[in-house]
């Protein structure tokens, strides 16, 4: 008898298991409704967008801070021997940020230091300005995905409480599922594409602001070159 119990409870148990529904991604999203479906598409989109500015700023970046160490010995003693048209050339092969700076104040050479200085400062905006370009959109992902994901959590809660309004008192959590699935799914899904975005921006940042500083040396090692005595 005690045999028979065990031999049911175990043939009940396999059935339950054999019926228990496994959890994939696809699933997740496909049975979230269509409004999640809308908002999933969105974050996925801002994803794409996310890793292709990344990556294309991370390379201009990375070119923009290979320098060879020698380059200002270079111009030192191309301005010294007062060959000005080789420095220029120089400086446009480097082709970096900081070379086009020198390279702006060889141009100036001749006029007040006051004068070359703000032409360097004002090339170095416009340096600082094409490396941060497009970066102020991952900014602008980071916190705007995870807002997209809270966004859906409240589409999934409104849908939720629609379908207990209409079940008459009687609750049923298959009827919950769709607005459930949309809450959960969006929210994950924002702050997962908010987190990437997040870590990205400031690693960009932090790589041109090493790019930045090294522009600043340059420019104080070519000022203080041409405040050398002769």
């Amino acid at each position: 008898m005690i045999l028979t119990i065990l031999q049911d409870s175990n043939e009940i148990i396999g059935e339950v298991i054999s019926e228990e529904k496994t959890l994939s991604i696809y699933n997740l999203i496909m049975d979230g409704g269509l409004g999640g479906q809308i908002i999933i598409a969105i974050l996925l989109v801002l994803l794409a967008l996310a890793l292709y500015i990344y990556f294309e700023r991370f390379f201009a970046i990375k070119a923009a801070s290979q320098t060879d160490s020698n380059f200002m010995n270079q111009i030192r003693d191309h301005v010294s021997h007062g060959k000005l048209d080789s420095a220029k050339v120089l400086c446009a092969q480097a082709n970096s940020p900081a070379a086009r700076l020198v390279e702006k104040g060889i141009s100036r050479i001749g006029k007040p230091l006051a004068d070359i200085h703000t032409a360097i400062e004002n090339a170095g905006r416009l340096e600082i300005y094409k490396l941060e370009k497009n970066v102020s959109v991952l900014a602008t992902i980071a916190g705007a995905a995870p807002m997209l994901g809270f966004l859906g959590t409240v589409v999934g809660m409104i849908v939720a409480i629609h379908e207990i309004a209409n079940a008459g008192g009687q609750i049923d959590i298959k009827m919950l599922s769709d607005g459930l699935y949309t809450a959960m799914t969006t929210t994950v899904a924002g702050l997962i594409v908010g987190i990437i975005a997040y870590v990205q921006y400031n690693h960009l940042v932090v790589r041109t602001n090493k790019v930045v500083y090294e522009m600043e040396a340059k420019s104080v090692e070519f000022l203080d070159l041409l405040n050398e005595p002769i």
